[in-house]
């Protein structure tokens, strides 16, 4: 593919549109959302990506959260490269399933058992039918604005690009399906126990920091009171862990916040930046799992070799100087943005976890998906097109997170920061 030649993005999206739904293989990838057009990416270094065009962008952006050591990281490619010699997939155990597991199981006091899958949506899927499966019921309790992948039961008022198109649901969900899902609002304690409490419930889905929203905290208690709500009437608490797994903690979000799961799913991280999902749990309720139990669940792809590889090496990346350098760099960023966003006048509130973090055009604490709607979307396409023209890519989208990375420094933070002066003082303008 020719690349660095005026144009060549837009000749790769008009190709892209004749032979891809909006010219994309993810809704949010399309920008409809910010208006203007997606670059269309060649390559990625640290913190840094590359367009067909040539030009070059700080990425806050980072695969959507996998890429938590940086674009190409030497040892992660590295770890790529001797597996790729040895072959890409087997489609029978390899020793890397199990380092991976052990790992996991290491990190995760919740998790004594793991079945790799090859994405989030799978993972989420596959814990909710194990889930049924333990306590002989059908519904399950979920959050609005929280995103656990697109299987049909999980798509009732769903973020990121649900809420992004605007779409309460999806067409073509079956209304038995979506029957049997519940949705409150996140941080509603009181709702989800009211819920709870007169329908039994196979499980209770929570993203433990909801990331397809926007960054949302849980409230002091929230996490806690879902654990005792799901002991108290014998649901299931599954932590979709997916986003928060490995990047706000080694321990994911049950580390950060002493929470514990019944299962929990993961992804992203896990794989270094190739496609893996997981979902794990006490081995009371992984034995249900075929070929030791009923719940069936398979998967051609599943622990496949490069992304256990690069899962690996990516792990060995983060040790707890990583946490608190990632730690300290988004408390640089939300600094930042907030100072910016106030010497320029302009209403904003900036929310983090960790190094997840978003900017929202808000002048109150953003609680749950109401809230994040009630944000100024027009003014946030236009920081975001003003970002880009400033050589920082911003995800499309009000309703997701930041992500840094450990190839993000003081200088790159300091780079995002001055270019969101910049934006913001054209929006005051």
């Amino acid at each position: 593919m020719a690349t660095g030649t005026l144009n060549a993005v837009a000749a790769l999206r008009a190709r892209a549109a004749a032979v891809m739904p909006g010219g994309v293989s993810s809704p949010v990838r399309a920008f409809r959302a910010v208006g203007g057009e997606a670059p269309f990416i060649v390559a990625g270094e640290g913190p840094r990506v590359i367009d067909a065009d040539g030009r070059r962008y700080v990425d806050l952006v980072c695969s959507w959260g996998p890429l938590i050591a940086g674009h190409a990281h030497p040892a992660v490619v590295a770890a790529i490269a001797r597996q790729l010699q040895r072959g890409t997939s087997y489609g029978m155990p390899s020793p890397l399933e199990t380092e991976l597991a052990e790992e996991i199981v290491d990190a995760f006091p919740s998790v004594e058992m793991v079945r790799f899958v090859s994405s989030g949506t799978e993972a989420t899927m596959s814990a909710l039918r194990v889930a049924r499966a333990v306590t002989g019921r059908d519904a399950i309790l979920k959050f609005a604005g929280c995103y656990h992948g697109h299987a049909d039961p999980l798509l009732a008022k769903a973020g990121s690009g649900v809420a992004t198109l605007s779409l309460p649901d999806s067409a073509g969900v079956p209304a038995a399906v979506a029957r049997d899902t519940v949705t409150v609002a996140y941080n509603d304690l009181e709702a989800a126990a009211r819920v709870a409490r007169e329908r039994p419930l196979a499980a209770i889905i929570v993203e433990p920091v909801a990331g397809n929203m926007g960054c949302v905290p849980p409230d002091r208690g929230f996490l806690e009171g879902l654990r005792a709500l799901a002991d108290e009437t014998g649901a299931i608490l599954v932590l979709d862990e997916v986003i928060t797994g490995f990047r706000l903690a080694r321990g994911g979000a049950q580390e950060r916040f002493a929470v514990r799961a019944d299962l929990t799913c993961l992804g992203k991280v896990i794989g270094g930046g190739l496609p893996v999902g997981a979902y794990g749990g006490a081995r009371r309720l992984m034995k249900l799992v075929a070929p030791l139990g009923p719940v069936y669940q398979a998967g051609t792809l599943s622990g496949n070799p490069l992304a256990m590889a690069a899962g690996l090496a990516t792990l060995a990346l983060l040790d707890r100087a990583a946490y608190e350098r990632l730690d300290f760099l988004g408390a640089r960023l939300e600094d930042g943005l907030a100072r910016a966003a106030a010497d320029a006048g302009v209403p904003a509130r900036v929310q983090r976890a960790g190094s997840l973090l978003t900017l929202f055009f808000t002048d109150r604490p953003v609680r749950n998906e109401d809230h994040a709607r009630s944000s100024d979307l027009a003014r946030f396409a236009t920081f975001h097109r003003g970002m880009l023209v400033r050589g920082v890519l911003l995800p499309p989208s009000q309703f997701e997170c930041l992500f840094l990375s450990l190839a993000h420094d003081e200088a790159v933070i300091d780079e995002v920061v001055s270019a969101a002066r910049g934006a913001l003082a054209e929006i005051a303008a």
